[in-house]
């Protein structure tokens, strides 16, 4: 979906050193420069966090949405072909009305023949790391019906793991062809998804959100004229929490990504690569109010479709009814482009206008981790690609969506599914290592209570597993 805002391109001051720290702390002003080489602003580590207490959604969960629920409890729905509809589809686990977890016990391409579901009810966990190598991709088939593939709307307790969506045909409506929507709903993970080729934003943000994490995923090549990586809130009337930490987005014109809140919003923006914008990365609004944000530890990357003109942290101001609230602080910038926006400084904060969730991790530290880990598992051929044109500082924006790739396809290749006899979603054989039953359905056992059962230590698992070159296998 489509915001009113319109991205505008920065009038830059040029450097005079190849090599000149841009800003010295986040309270202070900070100056709009280019530079050839790298430039990061320091930590000034005056910051409080208030970490969230459990039950998490999962081991490892972070964010304002880590302690969502999810499916956790419900019923052990399996996904047991590739076809849009009908029993045993996703679609069906998707729309059922009560507490569920899908498991996939076929991988490959589901493709959405009519319009893609919509999830509306609450307490569902999509398990993508349960479905046999090379997991599942969602597309939507094109033309009248297509529209967004994975759409959270209206509801709570929602995760999503290890899905990638590919909008590899063209529909009719553009503004509702994002690759994630996430509209008016409340505690809600997408963690380690991967989305591309989108006409609209390829993660959306719509409506009264709150407590969202988008975290560990990788969102590349959303197509022009409206190549955008991510839009975390539009058409907000409440404010919202939301953390978009440890993504990779590549090869997209702008809103890498777009923040635009009303106050009293608290909104992570941490440990990010972002690479290759072509008129800007992070883009600050103001025209519900003024953004709250606190921007720490990300790695801002020119690539070949960077202009001069770009800007790595911009204030945009137009129809602006408020004023932001930014906090920056130890990013990195690298290509020639203006690190940080002059307009900035007049919104620059000495501390982070919430505290924080976590403590993000040094920039290094986070870049090596997002190109290593981020996206769905099992990478597909694509995923690897993008996270390679980031290395080697090379690949381009691309004017057409393009082919999901074959080794993201059910083939005579595609690993069988795991032995589960009382299909409760867990491994038989995991199950007679670890405590539960392989021949009676103990998925939801929580024999130590501390809030994590078998089928959640089973899911951290498979998690793990994918991430390492193992199959849910």
């Amino acid at each position: 979906m489509t915001a009113r805002n319109r991205p505008r391109e920065g009038r830059p001051r040029r450097c005079f050193h190849q090599l000149l720290l841009c800003g010295i702390a986040s309270a202070l002003p900070l100056g709009a420069c280019n530079s050839e080489s790298s430039a990061e602003t320091p930590n000034s580590a005056s910051y409080t966090i208030r970490p969230l207490s459990g039950p998490f959604a999962f081991p490892g969960a972070v964010g304002f949405g880590a302690q969502s629920r999810g499916g956790r409890g419900g019923k052990i729905i399996e996904v047991t072909t590739l076809a849009d509809a009908g029993e045993g589809s996703l679609r069906t686990c998707l729309e059922h009305k009560m507490p569920r977890v899908c498991v996939f016990r076929v991988a490959g391409v589901i493709r959405f023949a009519g319009r893609p579901p919509t999830i509306r009810s609450p307490y569902l966990t999509v398990a993508g790391q349960t479905a046999p190598a090379p997991g599942i991709t969602l597309a939507h088939s094109g033309g009248p019906d297509a529209r967004t593939p994975l759409l959270i709307k209206n509801t709570h307790d929602v995760i999503i793991r290890h899905i990638r969506v590919r909008n590899d045909r063209l529909g009719e409506s553009r503004g509702s062809e994002d690759s994630f929507t996430i509209e008016t709903s409340d505690n809600v993970i997408l963690d380690h998804v991967s989305g591309s080729w989108a006409r609209d934003e390829i993660v959306n943000g719509y409506g009264d959100n709150d407590r969202i994490t988008i975290s560990n995923s990788l969102f590349a090549q959303g197509i022009p004229r409206h190549d955008k990586c991510a839009l975390l809130a539009s058409d907000p009337k409440t404010a919202q929490r939301l953390s978009f930490i440890g993504n990779l987005c590549a090869h997209n014109g702008d809103r890498n990504p777009d923040i635009n809140f009303p106050p009293g919003s608290c909104v992570e923006v941490f440990n990010n690569v972002l690479y290759n914008a072509q008129s800007e990365f992070a883009e600050v609004w103001q025209s519900f109010g003024g953004s709250p944000v606190a921007i720490i530890g990300n790695s801002f990357i020119g690539g070949p479709d960077t202009s001069k003109k770009a800007v790595g942290i911009a204030l945009n101001t137009t129809g602006s009814t408020g004023k932001a609230a930014v906090y920056q602080t130890r990013n990195s910038f690298e290509g020639n482009f203006t690190p940080v926006g002059a307009e900035i400084a007049s919104v620059a904060v000495s501390s982070p206008p919430c505290p924080l969730s976590f403590e993000p991790l040094p920039t290094a530290v986070a870049r090596t981790r997002v190109l290593a880990e981020a996206g769905a598992w099992p990478r597909d051929s694509f995923d690897r690609e993008m996270v390679e044109t980031v290395r080697n500082r090379a690949g381009r924006i691309v004017t057409k969506p393009g082919i999901i790739p074959a080794d993201a396809q059910a083939s005579a290749m595609t690993a069988p599914p795991y032995p589960d006899i009382d299909r409760d979603g867990m491994d038989d054989r995991w199950e007679a290592k670890n405590g539960s039953n392989p021949f009676y359905p103990d998925a939801w056992a929580d024999p130590d209570g501390d809030g994590f059962a078998h089928l959640d230590r089973f899911l951290d698992y498979l998690h793990q597993r994918v991430m390492t070159g193992g199959e849910a296998t």
